[in-house]
């Protein structure tokens, strides 16, 4: 864990723990390369517009980047988050000065495919949902809640009763006809991004509309994706199960197949 290239203290990581502003992007970096080097760095950029009113150095965020990849075995999850250490609680529009905290944890195995997932639905948006914030409180607890209700992870849907997102993921389903992602407040996912653009180098079709939580156990498969796991399916929701799409496994190959960009 390093700020600005450099060990971090307890104190200045005190805003970060105690306000929870900022936001931050995920990359698996796999031999000093990252699928969809360009998207986090625009999300980078983005977000920090919105939620400091500056433009980020996206070249140092590279370079730090590089740098705690190189210090571990490769593949590894880096993290890049984005705040400000002397950020007033009670002045939060005065002038920021954002700084870059990376992050490092293993990645899973490659070798190994993600484990299917079991789904519940649990209405709940996102504080901002288009920016990929640090304030996970909310996320993390419906997460809980779905795992104790014996699901593995929690699907959000929104009061009007559209599906919308995962705590840490964007959700795809398959209607039979192609790629379908859900049209309600989410993450534009960087991940989801990339798929995508596999499933139009396939001739799947892909369209985004509206899915309402009681249509969306009647769907030919789901999947998730983030870029820690990439493609992983799901295999039920609200105890119903869906069925197993072979689309799903071609999307996850090709996903796979994209080539990183130099970090």
């Amino acid at each position: 864990m390093e700020l600005n290239g450099r060990p971090v203290s307890t104190g200045e990581l005190a805003g970060l723990a105690l306000y929870g502003y900022g936001h931050f992007t995920t990359m698996l970096v796999t031999d000093l390369r990252v699928r969809g080097l360009d998207l986090h760095a625009e999300r980078l950029a983005r977000d920090c517009r919105i939620l400091f009113g500056t433009e980020l150095d996206l070249p140092r965020v590279r370079e730090l980047a590089r740098r705690a990849a190189r210090s571990h075995p490769s593949p590894r999850v880096v993290r890049v988050t984005v705040f400000d250490p002397d950020m007033d609680l009670g002045r939060p529009a005065a002038r920021a000065f954002p700084q870059i905290l990376v992050t490092t944890r293993p990645a899973p195995d490659p070798n190994a495919p993600p484990r299917p997932l079991r789904l519940g639905t649990r209405p709940f948006t996102r504080d901002t949902p288009q920016v990929k914030s640090t304030g996970l409180f909310g996320s993390v607890h419906q997460r809980r809640a779905a795992q104790l209700d014996g699901h593995d992870d929690a699907l959000f849907t929104g009061a009007d009763g559209r599906v919308a997102e995962g705590p840490t993921w964007n959700i795809g389903f398959l209607d039979g006809g192609g790629l379908v992602w859900p049209q309600a407040p989410c993450l534009p996912g960087v991940t989801a991004q990339l798929v995508e653009r596999a499933a139009v180098g396939l001739g799947i079709p892909v369209s985004t509309r509206v899915v309402p939580t009681a249509s969306c156990t009647r769907m030919a498969g789901a999947f998730v994706t983030n870029a820690t796991t990439g493609v992983r399916p799901v295999t039920a929701i609200d105890g119903v199960h869906l069925p197993r799409s072979v689309l799903i496994d071609r999307l996850a190959e090709a996903y796979s197949a994209l080539p990183g960009q130099p970090l």
